[in-house]
């Protein structure tokens, strides 16, 4: 099925009422484009090493919409310029015009899954659950993943990094607390390894789901693997059930600018002589952590490895 597209150009002033008559007369799911830069407040929760450049703002807005064939177009479009009409004495519309095109009805969500094919770091084969075990890589150590929409299928190379130093250091006796579980990747990989028991935290409600999904599909019991929700950098609740000095591993997937922060909350979660794993640094953010790192007297750096732009620092709490 194909879908009508109207994009409609008008003022970012306008935006919001624009929106709000969308949706009294029936249309739903607009997308907005805009030069706005970001406030304060919304890059506040948005773990971002560099913000795209915009062009510079102009006030000029894009609204887009779409109809299915069985709408009746030319109503819809009739109502939006009555709307449009009744809006113009209240805000600055600006070139109010609208365009067309049509766009193939596809399943966004799943689409990706194509891509996502089985993969080794060193003996492990990390697979996607849709997929079979290719017939080369039966001997390996087996981590399967969905992660729906939370992030981590294992490809990035960050998530690499912190397998190879998972592979490296977990036993038998080891628990690990693993900050930003996302799919659970990390978790799931070390308890593989032979972790005793993960203690997962994730600002992404679909990672409770995603997780639980996961450990179903690697036979993993769902008591030795525990996720909740929140910011273990500032909610006190979090950092209350993560426990104190109480970890021997704690591994951290994010961006270099949360990794700056989480460096110091994290010492009082490990285990004296426990490590840190990081990663989720590009190369030129590399220095500014390993600087953090050197003045937490509580920190020692053990070790720096790299793939690609990405850098992967562990370090001991001493």
């Amino acid at each position: 099925m194909k879908w009508k597209k109207f994009t409609l150009t008008t003022t970012t002033q306008a935006v919001d009422l624009i929106s709000s008559m969308f949706d009294d007369i029936g249309i739903e799911g607009i997308e907005i484009e805009d030069n706005v830069p970001l406030t304060e407040k919304e890059t506040k929760g948005m773990f971002i090493d560099i913000l795209p450049e915009l062009p510079p703002d102009e006030g000029v807005a894009r609204i887009s919409f779409y109809l299915d064939d069985d709408a009746d177009v030319a109503d819809y479009l009739k109502r939006v310029e009555e709307g449009l009409d009744e809006l113009s004495p209240f805000a600055d519309l600006g070139a109010r015009t609208i365009t067309a095109s049509e766009t193939e009805d596809k399943d966004w969500i799943n689409n990706w899954k194509q891509y996502f094919k089985p993969f080794t770091v060193d003996h492990i084969l990390i697979k996607p659950t849709w997929e079979t075990i290719p017939e080369e890589h039966k001997d390996k150590l087996l981590v399967q993943i969905d992660p729906g929409t939370a992030f981590g299928t294992g490809m990035h190379e960050t998530t690499q990094l912190c397998i190879r130093q998972l592979e490296k250091r977990v036993d038998q006796d080891t628990l690990v607390l693993d900050v930003g579980t996302g799919s659970g990747i990390l978790g799931i990989a070390a308890l593989k390894l032979g972790a005793k028991s993960v203690f997962g935290t994730d600002l992404d409600e679909n990672a409770i789901h995603a997780v639980a999904e996961n450990l179903e599909a690697n036979a993993i019991a769902k008591e030795t693997f525990q996720v909740v929700q929140g910011n273990i950098l500032d909610d006190k609740k979090i950092q209350e059930m993560a426990g104190e000095a109480c970890y021997d591993i704690a591994v951290a997937n994010i961006l270099a600018p949360v990794i700056l922060l989480l460096q110091a909350e994290i010492c009082r979660h490990l285990k004296r002589g426990g490590l840190f794993i990081t990663s989720g640094i590009i190369n030129t953010k590399e220095e500014e952590v390993r600087e953090a790192m050197a003045a937490n007297n509580e920190l020692e750096i053990l070790e720096t490895t790299y793939q690609g732009d990405w850098v992967s620092i562990t370090a001991r709490r001493r």
